[in-house]
Order: C-alpha cells, then structure tokens, then sequence
C-alpha cells in the first residue's frame, strides 16, 4: 500500500548537545565573562584575560568549595548556577571584629575579612590529618584551630625541614600562609595554610596580611 500523501511525518527525537565544560587551557569570551563573574563575587584571579590559567582554575575551586559541590576546576553546569546564584562564603566574625585573615578547614578556604564581610575568598590546602615520619618521629600534619596573629615573616623561599615556602607569614610557630606550586582542592600540607605562588605575589604586593594581622582558623 502506497503511503498517503497527507500522512503527518513522525518527529524524530534528537539528543540536546552537551553543555561544554571550561576549563584549563581553554580560551575566549565565555571564560572571560566567568572571570569577571568571579571576581565580582570576591574570588581572587590574577587577571581577568579570558584565558583560562590556573589562578582560574583555583578561583573555581574555591567557587566549589563554597558552594559545597564537586571539585574538578572546571565550569560546568553545577558550578556555572553556583556562579549564577552568587554563591560567596561567610564570615564566622562579625562585624567590630576588624580585619582579619580566616581559614575555613572543613571548606578548606582561607577569607580576607572586614568587619564581618568577606573582602577575597582564596583556595587553600591545610594539614592533611595523616601522620608522617621526620628524623625518626612520627607527627600529624594538622593545622590547629584558634585566634592567632601573624608575628613573622620572610620575603623569599624558606627552605624548611618539609620542603619550601614561598614568602611565608607566621602565625602559630612554624605553621605559615605561604606560597606553593601545588595547591588541590583538598587538605594536603603538613599544617601549614598554602595558597599558589602568585596569590602570594599579590598579598605582599597589596600588603593584604601585614604583621599583626589577626588569623582565626577554625571548622565550620
């Protein structure tokens, strides 16, 4: 039987393309307006030239963190609706409290803050709660909490028993806001609180943690 002229063709279903994720290395407008997205919301990026470098891609961990959902460093759909909705961390002083530096272990975010109101979020890797062997001894690699002050600092490399610091602040006896190569999106130092190497560029550029400055670290 020949089909009728008038028959109504059956719609094909098609598969909506997948949303592409950006990420490191990737380029152009989109990662600029995620840049600028980021930055209005107070996470600290060297610069925002729609290119997508790694204090990028530590903005974004941070982003994550904050809004409690998956850490890869990368702009996908979950974390361009955290970007979307505006998500920021909160501060656990208030306001009066002044100035201070806070770090979030359970979030693993070390905040600029004022009065209250965080002024730059950062990532960072604190004490990885694993013991580890030194001369013969066994230790915790844990950052502990409470209100500190930064009493020292060095504008260099400290080469320490662990490994390097990258123009450490002190602020409980050896343990340091310092600069590294390596920071992930989860605990991993030996106690110490490290953020990348050019976020430590720029505080002591911006004098952002000077001697004295007031540090709670604490779990939320």
């Amino acid at each position: 039987m020949s089909e009728s002229p008038n028959a109504t063709p059956t719609p094909t279903a098609t598969t909506p393309a997948p949303v592409k994720k950006l990420k490191l290395g990737n380029k152009g407008a989109d990662v600029l307006a995620v840049q600028q997205r980021l930055v209005s919301l107070g996470y600290w990026i060297n610069k925002t030239d729609g290119k997508f470098g790694g204090t990028t891609q530590q903005a974004v961990f941070a982003l994550q963190k904050a809004a409690g959902i998956g850490r890869d460093g990368t702009v996908g759909p979950k974390t361009q609706k955290a970007l979307d909705d505006g998500v920021r961390p909160t501060a656990k002083s208030t306001a009066g409290s002044g100035y201070l530096v806070e770090i979030n272990l359970t979030k693993q975010l070390l905040m600029l803050v004022k009065d209250g109101q965080v002024v730059t979020t950062l990532n960072t890797s604190t004490g990885s709660n694993q013991n580890y062997e030194y001369e013969g001894q066994t230790y915790l690699a844990d950052t502990p909490t409470g209100h500190f002050k930064v009493g020292r600092q060095i504008d260099g490399t400290r080469h320490g028993p662990l490994g390097d610091l990258w123009r450490p602040k002190y602020f409980n006896g050896g343990i340091a806001v310092h600069g590294s190569p390596s920071i992930p999106p989860y605990a991993a130092s030996h106690g110490c609180a490290r953020l990348s190497n050019a976020a430590m560029n720029w505080i002591w550029a911006t004098d952002k943690i000077p001697l004295k400055t007031k540090v709670w670290v604490y779990k939320s």
